[in-house]
């Protein structure tokens, strides 16, 4: 909102709320002004409906940061809901190079719909033949957040026990971490150790910087409910 537009949305306020709105000409101008730095971003129509959701919750004056904590809410609400993907098929003349084109395009598809002039895109409306399935999805929730396979791909060296139980799990077999070890009493996601007193000399093989899970915790975890 701009500061002309205060002195109308003041005068709609008072109808409900006499108190909101001075006497004076100079109270007044000195009100809109703060109340137009408050509301800067705020399109009138909403700061109108804000207004009125107010009064049908609370009793109390109306103060513009009411209006701008709405505003607030319903901008994260719209953009939690939007995946700001720029789905190809939407912007077929968009040039991937073009970085200058491309953030012109994602900004102003994220103000349309913060606005309400599109609606939110769903990861659902952009899901390919390639999305995950939704049984894999969850069993790689279990073990943490799925990232692309080229940043896994990069990770993988510097995390060898997480990036071997995303493969496990990729490839359709049962996860060993997922499940506690019955023999060494690991707890789930931490591999195996040794019962001896020097670990480091236990006789089975290390597995991609890990101790080899026992046989009897691999049996536990082809068990499991969870398992491929």
């Amino acid at each position: 909102m701009n500061p002309e537009q205060i002195p109308q949305l003041l005068k709609q306020v008072s109808y409900a709320d006499p108190r909101i709105l001075p006497e004076d000409k100079k109270e007044i101008a000195g009100l809109s002004a703060l109340w137009a730095g408050v509301l800067a971003d705020v399109p009138d129509q909403f700061a109108m409906w804000a207004v009125g959701q107010h009064y049908a919750e609370s009793p109390f004056p109306i103060k513009p940061s009411d209006i701008a904590g709405r505003w607030r809410a319903h901008v994260r609400d719209r953009m939690n809901r939007h995946t700001g993907t720029l789905e190809p098929t939407n912007y077929p003349e968009l040039d991937p190079d073009d970085v200058a084109g491309f953030m012109h395009t994602l900004r102003t598809e994220r103000q349309a719909v913060i606005m309400g002039q599109q609606p939110p895109t769903p990861l659902a409306a952009i899901a390919g033949p390639d999305a995950v399935p939704a049984n894999v999805q969850a069993r790689l929730d279990a073990i943490g957040q799925y990232v692309p396979n080229h940043v896994r791909e990069q990770l993988a060296a510097y995390r060898p026990t997480r990036a071997a139980r995303e493969d496990l799990i990729r490839e359709g077999k049962p996860d060993p971490l997922s499940v506690p070890c019955p023999w060494c009493e690991a707890p789930t996601g931490q591999p195996c150790r040794g019962r001896r007193i020097t670990p480091g000399r236990d006789p089975e093989a290390k597995r991609q910087g890990g101790r080899a899970p026992h046989p009897s915790r691999l049996d536990a975890a082809r068990s499991h409910p969870d398992a491929a």
